[in-house]
């Protein structure tokens, strides 16, 4: 993961100060763009322990349309903890925008229609799912960062770039990366192609003023090699998580960044 790295490090060569919506404070830089070739191995990052289950946990629970961290999220990803209200509610939030975003004629589900297209129209270029639904934003508690998403394909292989407007790179972006390119998997195992390239391309990509010296520390540290992800032969919408195996995951110690909200 030597490309998540180098990230942190354009952000500390180029990156300015900035204010921000927290109160924190940021270096900042804006329209970065990595690349990860999931043939090489699964992309976790290795410098530091990210937890795959609260990763794996959390894109099920957007995938449910769940948008209530009691919807058996709450024990595993507690992040959201800090933006729900009293009834664990987080407003129209990914997973109602994904599954079931509203219109006249009832709810669409953008997930099932890019699989649709991915089997009957596979060189479509408008194989697209967004979470920015302009209408909803002002009843999300808070309002998509990982904004929308594409798909392609090439040849044999399933391809997805993510637009992310606002990342939070050392607390969010391991997540962001694993998240995913787990989503990508599961696609392209549903529509029989090879998993391919995870193009992440930013907005304001940022490092918090109090995230500043554990990401000294990462950066001391020496990638590992890869792991792997293997997941069971069970249709898209069927998969849970014992259904998803990250093998041979050796990595460097935790490293706490609190959250900024």
């Amino acid at each position: 993961m030597k490309q998540y790295l180098e990230l942190v490090q354009q952000i500390f060569d180029n990156g300015i100060e900035k204010t921000d919506r927290t109160g924190t404070g940021t270096i900042s830089i804006f329209g970065a763009q990595v690349k990860y070739d999931l043939s090489k191995g699964f992309p976790m990052v290795t410098t530091k322990k990210v937890r795959f289950d609260a990763i794996a946990r959390e894109l099920l629970w957007f995938l449910k349309g769940s948008t209530n961290i009691n919807d058996g999220l709450k024990e595993y990803t507690p992040i959201w903890n800090a933006w729900a209200d009293e009834n664990g509610d987080l407003g129209p939030i990914y997973g109602k925008q994904w599954v079931a975003w509203e219109t006249p004629a009832g709810p669409v589900n953008q997930i099932q229609q890019a699989i649709d297209l991915l089997k009957n129209n596979p060189d479509s270029r408008r194989i697209l799912v967004s979470a920015w639904n302009v209408a909803d934003l002002p009843k999300m508690a808070l309002m998509p960062c990982h904004t929308f998403f594409q798909l392609n394909v090439m040849g044999d292989r399933l391809d997805l770039q993510l637009y992310q407007r606002s990342a939070d790179v050392a607390l969010g972006v391991p997540y962001n990366i694993a998240s995913y390119s787990l989503l990508l998997m599961m696609l392209a195992k549903e529509v029989g192609l090879k998993p391919g390239v995870f193009v992440h391309t930013f907005g304001d990509v940022h490092i918090y003023s109090n995230h500043v010296e554990g990401l000294k520390e990462q950066l001391t540290r020496a990638p590992k090699a890869l792991p792997t992800l293997e997941i069971a032969d069970k249709p898209f919408w069927d998969l849970k998580f014992e259904d998803f195996e990250l093998k041979n995951y050796e990595h460097d110690a935790y490293i706490k960044f609190p959250v900024a909200v």
